[in-house]
């Protein structure tokens, strides 16, 4: 099997040359084969008939030596028959051989009729008229001198090999060209296997190949993100697992001294306990999103009043907003939808906490449920620290943080974001986030009434 594309662009190329020149020959044989044996009785029938009135305005033997002189014989052969079957030829053969006349066909031209005999397989189309001399009536044939059959193969044979060579040419340049762009893709893809993502096409061409690179520059460019995302993921996460490690085998060699109090110990290992705690949570929000993210976890679609699912959320977590007198503004209307309980259970959950966490004593949050047409949207609102602009782009990413210098004080993963981003959109929902800094932050979740069931 032929692996070079080049080499087969070649190959196709030729056999199609030289197959479409065959056909194309044969075609067009056949569709003009009547067409041209009637202008050729049409030609041959004028020079009959100029030769015809020569006989008749001259006398016998002037008018045998003007035919004898005529410049027409290199191209036409002329025989006169009698009655008997004798006859006398004019012009050069020149190797051409004649056709069979016979007796039958003397009669009928005798007899005043003009006859166009067709070839057969190796003969050629002549025409006989009667011509009325002073010896009587005779019959004349007239027939061309078509090439041989050998010049005609002859000829063939150089145009296909004429056409063969200037299409092989053509082809190898065109080749050349179209096989360069295919290259270069070949290259950068084996730069950016080995990790190289500055890679620069210079691809001008439009058409199938410009699409092409088109795709894999954006593919090369999704790519570079996804490359830069696992780095920051990678640091991410070493850092969020180096921080409570070092707490708790800080505190861990610390229990081992002897001369600490019985106090001290206990605090020390609430430090270890929560810092434990903190990274099993991290860890089974990592393996949530992970689910999330591959869709390997199905949504359970159950029919649920949306309003009274965010109501419960909000008296669950109690603990949270009365230790600091936040207070909420509820406008929830009845809105029933189908999606996943437990699902837009953590959606609210992550939410309604993000906006405690970032709340000032005291503060009020604001909730709203209301349906649009055939989408239900929720509203949560706070007067919290607020997010930059540059932030809002990544608020959804995982463990980003937008109040970096305060993530001592605001304890976290900086995942719940990115975990109610993706069960939003497995809802076929989206959710927006409107921010300024010291003025708070609201979250817009807009869910289809009857989202689309995953596959």
């Amino acid at each position: 099997m032929i692996k070079s594309l080049y080499t087969r662009v070649v190959l196709t190329f030729l056999v199609s040359v030289i197959g479409g020149t065959i056909i194309a020959f044969f075609v067009a044989t056949w569709i003009f084969k009547d067409k041209l044996n009637e202008n050729l009785k049409i030609t041959l029938l004028d020079f009959g008939q100029d030769i015809v009135r020569l006989y008749e305005v001259l006398p016998l033997s002037e008018a045998e030596k003007f035919l004898s002189g005529m410049k027409q014989l290199n191209s036409y052969h002329v025989r006169i028959y009698d009655e008997t079957g004798r006859f006398q030829s004019y012009g050069p053969l020149n190797g051409h051989k004649t056709s069979t006349v016979t007796m039958e066909h003397i009669k009928k031209v005798i007899n005043g009729e003009v006859t166009a005999i067709h070839a057969t397989a190796t003969e050629t189309n002549f025409l006989g008229l009667p011509l009325k001399t002073e010896m009587g009536t005779k019959a004349m044939f007239i027939e061309p001198l078509a090439p041989s059959s050998s010049f005609l193969i002859t000829w063939v044979l150089n145009f296909l090999a004429y056409s063969l060579t200037a299409g092989s040419l053509i082809i190898l340049i065109a080749a050349m060209f179209l096989i360069r762009p295919i290259k270069k893709l070949t290259i950068a893809t084996k730069r950016i296997a080995a990790g190289d993502f500055n890679v620069e096409l210079n691809i001008k061409q439009k058409g199938e190949i410009g699409t092409l690179a088109r795709s894999f520059e954006e593919m090369m460019h999704d790519l570079q993100q996804l490359e830069q995302m696992r780095r920051e993921f990678v640091s991410n996460v070493s850092h969020e697992v180096q921080s409570p490690l070092t707490s708790i085998s800080g505190y861990a060699i610390a229990l081992k001294q002897e001369d600490i109090g019985v106090n001290e110990r206990r605090r020390f290992l609430d430090i270890i306990i929560a810092e434990a705690d903190r990274m099993s949570k991290m860890s089974n929000s990592l393996l949530k999103l992970s689910l999330l993210e591959s869709q390997t976890q199905q949504l359970q679609l159950v029919t649920l009043r949306l309003d009274e699912q965010i109501r419960r959320v909000i008296v669950a977590i109690q603990p949270q907003w009365s230790a600091r007198s936040i207070r909420f503004e509820l406008d929830l209307r009845a809105v029933t939808l189908t999606g996943d309980h437990d699902q837009l259970n953590q959606v609210w959950t992550n939410l309604l906490g993000n906006s405690i966490k970032f709340s000032k004593e005291g503060d009020i949050i604001e909730v709203s449920v209301k349906q649009n047409n055939n989408h239900a949207i929720v509203r949560i609102s706070d007067n919290g620290i607020g997010i930059s602009p540059e932030d809002q782009k990544r608020i959804f990413e995982r463990f980003f943080k937008a109040d970096r210098s305060h993530s001592r004080k605001y304890d976290g993963s900086g995942m719940g974001l990115a975990i109610a981003k993706q069960i939003v959109s497995l809802h076929h929902g989206d959710i927006q986030v409107e921010s300024e800094i010291g003025r708070g932050t609201t979250f817009i979740v807009t869910l289809p009434i009857t989202p689309v069931v995953n596959s």
